[in-house]
């Protein structure tokens, strides 16, 4: 009876303890980046000077001496480089072993290195491949009279790109990265793809176009955190700022998931 009795508690105690362990929230955390080495693949391209010199390094060192506090337990990145039949990154065994040459990739700088100091086994390659048919909303402003209009959407995001250029030569990376993760910031960013559903008319909607392919990328790459994340997880996704607002969006509006704001981590 005493063997029954312990064995039953045992078994309680056990459901009781998967019961919490299930209920233990993901905490995840939405790091909006910049490019570090000026791919020049956007309509405004943000000049970062070349972070592997001494200064730089430095500061991307106090980056990660902030974001370690935080202790991911996992990190995933933009990158569609991936093991095959995984979502593992291809490339992070060869940067811990030592073999993947020089890179100044927020994907290397951020996530392998601070991924390496935290002795992760893996890194998580969650981005995917998405349409944007941009050069639609062009030529319907161009047929319909406004294309000065999105001419002067362009110009706006054009300038804001270059004022970060210029407060990047006399500031650190992590102020401009608190910037790019100011949660009123990244609201007001997310304004130029819902603004282009202003471009359509009747049954041709280039602007509902482009924005259900972003829109779609971005739960894509929401899915996958979600689809690798367990209860209890501290997850950090390194992403483009420009994909925060609707991860951000997708991560919060899940049950038993928490954000957590990069800016309490980031240094002043």
């Amino acid at each position: 009876m005493l063997k029954v009795l312990v064995s039953a508690l045992a078994a309680l105690f056990f459901a009781a303890s998967q019961a919490v362990a299930t209920d233990t929230p993901v905490q995840v955390m939405v790091l909006g980046t910049f490019y570090l080495d000026n791919p020049g693949q956007d309509i405004a391209n943000l000049q970062v000077d070349d972070v592997m010199t001494p200064k730089r390094q430095a500061e991307i060192g106090t980056i990660l001496d902030g974001l370690a506090h935080y202790n991911p337990t996992v990190i995933a990145v933009e990158s569609r480089r991936r093991q095959p039949g995984s979502l593992l990154s291809e490339s992070y065994a060869q940067f811990l072993a030592g073999a993947l040459p020089p890179n100044k990739s927020e994907v290397v700088q951020f996530g392998y290195r601070l991924a390496q100091r935290l002795h992760l086994p893996n890194v998580y390659a969650v981005d995917v491949e998405g349409d944007f048919p941009f050069e639609a909303v062009m030529e319907f402003a161009k047929k319909n009279g406004s294309e000065s209009a999105i001419n002067g959407q362009i110009q706006s995001i054009q300038s804001e790109i270059a004022r970060q250029s210029e407060f990047l030569k006399t500031h650190s990376l992590a102020a401009l990265l608190r910037i790019h993760n100011d949660p009123l910031k990244i609201a007001m960013g997310n304004k130029f793809y819902v603004d282009l559903l202003s471009y359509g008319m009747l049954d041709e909607q280039p602007g509902v176009a482009v924005v259900s392919s972003w829109y779609t990328r971005n739960f894509n790459i929401c899915a996958r955190v979600v689809q690798t994340a367990k209860p209890g997880d501290r997850v950090l996704v390194i992403f483009g700022s420009g994909h925060a607002y609707l991860l951000r969006h997708c991560f919060g509006g899940l049950s038993n998931y928490q954000l957590v704001e990069p800016n309490d981590y980031l240094p002043q």
